[in-house]
């Protein structure tokens, strides 16, 4: 089984990537951007048995830093 795990920062913690991101962006003349926040994708290919607290359990040993990130589990269907 494919899963993916998107791992962004929580509200009200600064995110120094993100605003050099945004600074580029104003700088190559895009406009209307009011702020951009970066976080990382990671996909992982799991047994079909891989639990949901299995991924959760992943989540916040390893893949998330709980103090600052919160973490999104999407299963992807089988082709």
């Amino acid at each position: 089984m494919k899963v993916r795990i998107f791992v962004n920062l929580k509200p009200g913690v600064l995110d120094p990537q993100g605003r050099a991101v945004h600074h580029a962006l104003e700088g190559l003349g895009f406009e209307g951007v009011a702020d951009v926040r970066v976080g990382r994708l990671i996909e992982l290919d799991v047994a079909d048995s891989t639990t949901d607290e299995a991924l959760d359990e992943m989540c916040r040993k390893l893949l998330a830093n709980m103090v600052i990130e919160n973490y999104r589990v999407e299963k992807l269907e089988s082709a």
